[in-house]
């Protein structure tokens, strides 16, 4: 996708008919700290970042859903109550899960025509699927004359997103729609909670690219839901309700013992990596409101090493890449999404910042053809959710 274009200009050149199009724009996130971790309800801190997915849309008269992107095509289907899946990969299932996902909770009339243009690199582990399929469902919501919640969305995005067959959590949806400008965001899912944590003035952060993707489907999918099914299964072994009944009850090093001694396999990695990654988003947390950038890039290596030996979602690009940039600078670093692919997040002193990413340049991407630095290496500013503009 392209943001050098308009998305009205683009509707325009697609789309007859009176009246200029409504638009909506959805940031990308970065997980700062708390990965793999929101779908077993623990709390997680990302940030939403300046770039986005922006939709123009107009309300049909029937119940009709026309989209188009300059990179992926044009894609139509009748809004019925029960819709099919496409091929899967193919990007018009967010769209289809957007209308699935309102369908069960409003009743709507009104389909739409609408075009989609974004900058935010697709399968790179910053949401850009998360961020279509909230863009799209506040357009056909605001198309039938309808301002959902914050808490009202939630029920229905991150259960939306099943229907591509993604068993995730809201971390995503959360940080897309409620992100804070200048601040990551504490998001808590039992209960539902949002809290702004302030990102210190002399902290940077960079978002950089492996290179590799991270497409959530085929072979990546299965090995994604299966960590979810492996941590699931590990804490009933254990007899816990709830990874914060077991917290509560008993606390990490009790916890790391226990399933050292009762699990194997994948459900001990599994449990290990969740434990401990939810004490790090606590001890991050700390950190952030301290401005000890030292003990943050601390927690983001450690991490990343639980990510790659436990839960086993980082691959070798990711693990060079994160390699170069503490060679080069950093604090800390560390993937950051599903994995597999896609991004590591990066923290490192805003004087530095330069310095930083000059050095991850010479020792990862230097003689790679296919590194553009507009692209795959970027800040993040902490910016603000679909909802907070």
């Amino acid at each position: 996708m392209n943001d050098s274009v308009d998305p009205v200009l683009a509707f325009a050149a697609r789309f007859d008919g009176p009246g200029a199009p409504c638009t909506v724009a959805v940031p990308g996130r970065v997980n700062l700290i708390g990965e793999h971790i929101d779908y077993h309800n623990l709390p997680v801190l990302p940030m939403a970042i300046g770039r986005s997915i922006r939709v123009a849309f107009r309300a049909r008269a029937d119940r009709v859903i026309r989209v188009t992107s300059n990179s992926f095509g044009e894609r139509e289907f009748e809004w019925a109550a029960h819709l099919e899946p496409s091929a899967s990969g193919d990007w018009v299932n967010y769209v289809k899960a957007a209308a699935q996902a309102v369908e069960g909770r409003w009743k709507l009339k009104h389909g739409i025509d609408a075009t989609v243009v974004s900058n935010l690199p697709a399968a790179a582990g910053l949401s850009s699927s998360s961020a279509l399929l909230t863009g799209f469902t506040l357009a056909l919501l605001r198309a039938n004359g309808v301002e959902a919640t914050f808490e009202q969305l939630m029920e229905v995005l991150p259960e939306g997103e099943y229907f591509v067959g993604t068993r995730g959590g809201g971390m995503d949806h959360a940080a897309v729609l409620a992100g804070r400008r200048g601040c990551a965001i504490l998001v808590g899912f039992a209960p539902l909670s949002v809290s702004a944590v302030s990102v210190p003035h002399d902290w940077a952060f960079l978002i950089a690219h492996s290179l590799t993707t991270a497409e959530k489907s085929g072979e990546v999918l299965a090995k994604y839901n299966s960590r979810r099914t492996a941590g699931s299964s590990a804490l009933r072994r254990l007899g816990y309700t709830s990874f914060s009944e077991a917290l509560e009850q008993s606390g990490v090093e009790e916890l790391t013992a226990l399933a050292r001694a009762r699990l194997e396999d994948d459900e001990q990695r599994c449990f290990l990596h969740v434990v401990t990654e939810a004490n790090r988003v606590h001890e991050g947390v700390a950190a952030m409101r301290a401005g000890d950038a030292g003990t943050f890039g601390r927690l983001l290596n450690e991490s990343h090493a639980s990510l790659r030996d436990w839960l086993r979602v980082s691959c070798p690009a990711l693990d060079r890449l994160v390699e170069a940039a503490n060679s080069a600078g950093a604090l800390g670093a560390r993937l950051t999404g599903a994995g597999f692919g896609g991004c590591a997040v990066i923290l490192c002193r805003a004087a530095e910042q330069e310095r930083v990413a000059e050095g991850i340049v010479e020792r990862f991407y230097k003689g790679r053809a296919e590194f553009n630095r507009e692209i795959h290496l970027m800040a993040a500013r902490p910016s603000a959710g679909a909802l907070c503009e």
